[in-house]
C-alpha cells in the first residue's frame, strides 16, 4: 500500500509546501497596518490558511505533473518523475487534482470569503498556467509572469488569513510580483544552461525556443529593477525606515544570482534551496531586519530621507 501511494504523494509535491512561506509578508503587513488583529483567533485562522494553501498548491502541482509528463521526458532529471516513468494511473491523478482543490477551497472559504477567493485565484492561476490552449507556461515571459503571480496571491492569502478585510497596497502587490518574477527568471536561466542544448531545451519547455542566455539575463535585470522601484515607492509612502534594510536584501538577491550562474545550479530546484546555509541565513537576516524596522520610527532618518534639496 505504501509503495502504491508513494507516487501519488510525490506528484502532490509536499516538499514544495515551504513556498507558502511567501504568505508571511502578507501576515506581517496586515498586523503592521492593523495591530488589533493579532490574537488567538487570527493565529488559528493563519494555521488553517497555510493548510488550505498547501492543498490548493498541491492540486496545481498534480495538474502540472499530468500535463508536463511528455515534455518531462526530455529533461535530464524530470524524466524520472512518477508519471513519465509510468508509476501513476493518470485518471486517478486527475481525481487527486480535483480532490485536493476541493479540500483546500472548502477550508479557504470557511476562514473567510476574501481568503477563499484568493485560494480560488491561486487554483485558477495554476490552471491557466498549465492547461491548453491557453497554457501560459509555453510562451516567453508569460511563463515567468504567470508562475510568479503566485507570489502576490500568497501575500493576499496571508493578509486575509489575519482577518484583515481591506485591500493591501497595490505598490507592495506589484513589487512582490516582480520579486517572484526575478526569482523565476533566474530559475529559467539555470535550467536553460543545465540542459545545454537549445533544441532539446525547446522540447522540454516551449518558451525556451525563444529564450537565450542574453534575453534571460535582460529579463532578470528588468524584474529586479522593477521590484526595487516599486518597493521603494511603498516604503517611502508607508514606513521609510525599512529602506535601511535594502543593502542586505540586495545582497541576498545578488547571492541568489551567484548561485544561478553555477553549473547545475541549485536554483533549478527551489524546494532544496533551504539547504544552502548562506542563502538561508541572508534571507532570514533580511526578513528580520525588515520586521524590526517596521516596528520602529527614526525621526532623524525620516527628516534626512525626505529633506528638500533646497533646504540648508
Amino acid at each position: 500500500m505504501r509503495a502504491a501511494l508513494s507516487p501519488y504523494i510525490q506528484i502532490a509535491r509536499p516538499d514544495h509546501w515551504f513556498k507558502n512561506v511567501f504568505m508571511l509578508p502578507g501576515i506581517v503587513l496586515a498586523f503592521f497596518f492593523q495591530p488589533s488583529l493579532l490574537g488567538v483567533g487570527s493565529v488559528l485562522c493563519i494555521a488553517a490558511g497555510v493548510a488550505a494553501a498547501c492543498l490548493v498548491a498541491s492540486s496545481n502541482y498534480v495538474l502540472n505533473e499530468i500535463l508536463d509528463a511528455e515534455k518531462d521526458k526530455f529533461h535530464p532529471e524530470k524524466k524520472s518523475r512518477p508519471i513519465p516513468s509510468g508509476r501513476v494511473h493518470v485518471p486517478a491523478a486527475y481525481a487527486e487534482w480535483l480532490g485536493l482543490a476541493a479540500a483546500g477551497l472548502a477550508i479557504g472559504f470557511a476562514i473567510n470569503p476574501p481568503f477563499g477567493l484568493m485560494a480560488l485565484l491561486l487554483w485558477v492561476a495554476g490552471t491557466l498556467y498549465n492547461v491548453p490552449p491557453i497554457r501560459l507556461k509555453d510562451h516567453a515571459y508569460t511563463d515567468v509572469l504567470s508562475e510568479s503571480v503566485n507570489n502576490p496571491i500568497r501575500l493576499g492569502m496571508g493578509w486575509y488569513a489575519t482577518g484583515c478585510c481591506v485591500l493591501p497596497p497595490l505598490s507592495i502587490i506589484l513589487a512582490y510580483w516582480m520579486f517572484g518574477a526575478f526569482l523565476m527568471a533566474m530559475k529559467r536561466y539555470a535550467e536553460f544552461r543545465r540542459i545545454g542544448d537549445p533544441a532539446r531545451a525547446a522540447q522540454y519547455r516551449q518558451s525556451f525556443a525563444y529564450y537565450n542566455e542574453e534575453r534571460l539575463i535582460e529579463s532578470i535585470f528588468f524584474y529586479g529593477s522593477f521590484f526595487g522601484m516599486l518597493s521603494g515607492f511603498f516604503l517611502a509612502r508607508y514606513h521609510v525606515e525599512v529602506i535601511l534594510a535594502t543593502p542586505i536584501v540586495a545582497y541576498a538577491m545578488a547571492y541568489y544570482m551567484h548561485l544561478g550562474f553555477k553549473s547545475d545550479s541549485p536554483v533549478q530546484r527551489p524546494e532544496s534551496l533551504f539547504h544552502n546555509r548562506k542563502l538561508t541565513a541572508l534571507v532570514l537576516i533580511a526578513f528580520v531586519a525588515c520586521v524590526v524596522l517596521l516596528a520602529v520610527e527614526i525621526p532623524a532618518f525620516q527628516k534626512l530621507i525626505r529633506a528638500s534639496p533646497l533646504e540648508p
